[in-house]
């Protein structure tokens, strides 16, 4: 697949999530994972497997597009293929963090 990411920076001020061009995203159409930096890289590839209701051609575009600015960024992946990512995000994530906050809340009060 065809990589649609672009590099974007704006030096000099903050860039808010809502300035950035689709173009550079992992996942374009659902504004997913922003790739600005080498930082932002690596973050879309540690959580690659936490992006919810995208399909498996939604993914293969966010590897290419990982791909693309992790060249771009000097960023060094081991994997050739989005699948050895991991695709099985965490059942009831939201739920669980809910839980989570709860837990702690109530142990510091």
């Amino acid at each position: 697949m065809r990589a649609t990411w672009k590099p974007h920076e704006k030096h000099g001020r903050l860039t808010k999530q809502s300035d950035l061009p689709d173009s550079v995203y992992a996942f374009p159409k659902k504004r997913k994972e922003p790739l600005t930096d080498a930082r932002h890289v690596r973050n879309a590839v540690a959580r690659f497997d936490q992006v919810e209701d995208v399909t498996a051609a939604e993914r293969e575009l966010a590897f290419a597009n990982i791909k693309k600015a992790a060249q771009h960024y000097d960023v060094e992946l081991s994997e050739e293929s989005w699948r050895e990512l991991g695709v099985h995000p965490q059942k009831n994530r939201s739920a669980r963090a809910k839980k989570g906050a709860a837990t702690r809340r109530s142990r510091a009060g």
